[in-house]
């Protein structure tokens, strides 16, 4: 009978024993992964070169704009982008520099603009055919309110259009990065039931554009 006491006690010990070795082991794996944690890597996206308001980055262009690195986790911002998908039309909504780690919120999508809309369509004008168009210089991605212009009131009709074209006095398309060149013609998206009194205050020379900042 003793000797089967002093076994089980001699088990029970080494039981003990193998049971704090776990809770050891396990206490240090913690302090160990608590210990790295900061230097936890992660992927996200940055500006390789400025890329200008309006830019559409597509599969020609993604890899002039855009490279993935990897930096510690706790340097991404929480909605930084890990993934980028040039099909699917992302634009830039302001000027993003070189060296920025892209976000969610500097890219849209044409589709959430178009949802804005109720049966859009492309609606465009020619820069002579109003009053003035901000000096001239519009360009894709920039959004303008437009208003009605009569000798009692001035009415604002249209609000936070989205460009998606400019054009020069030669027909050809202005690129986002030009600052300088004065656009001819502006492509806008619209909704379908707008168009008919858009060309009518138009052809009426009433119409006011002011660009959004």
């Amino acid at each position: 009978m003793e000797k089967r006491k002093k076994e089980g006690i001699r088990i029970g010990a080494a039981v003990a024993a193998l049971i704090a070795a776990i809770a050891i082991f396990i206490s240090l794996l913690q302090i160990e992964k608590k210990a790295f944690e900061p230097y936890e890597k992660g992927i996200v996206y940055v500006a390789v070169e400025r890329i200008p308001k309006g830019e559409v980055l597509n599969e020609k262009n993604v890899e002039k704009y855009l490279k993935s690195i990897e930096i510690d986790k706790k340097l991404i911002p929480p909605a930084g982008l890990e993934n980028i998908d040039p099909t699917e039309g992302l634009s830039a909504k302001s000027d993003i520099d070189e060296g920025v780690v892209l976000t969610a919120g500097m890219l849209e999508k044409r589709e959430s603009i178009l949802k804005e809309l109720k049966n859009p369509v492309v609606a465009g004008f020619k820069s002579e055919d109003l009053y003035q168009v901000v000096g001239g210089v519009l360009r894709r991605g920039d959004r303008i309110d437009v208003y009605a212009v009569s000798d009692e009131k001035t009415d604002l009709v249209w609000e936070n259009l989205y460009v998606t074209q400019a054009f020069d006095a030669t027909g050809k398309q202005i690129e986002s990065a030009d600052k300088t060149t004065s656009a001819s013609r502006v492509n806008v998206y619209m909704n379908s039931g707008d168009v008919g009194r858009f060309y009518n205050e138009l052809n009426k020379g009433s119409l006011r554009v002011v660009k959004l900042v």
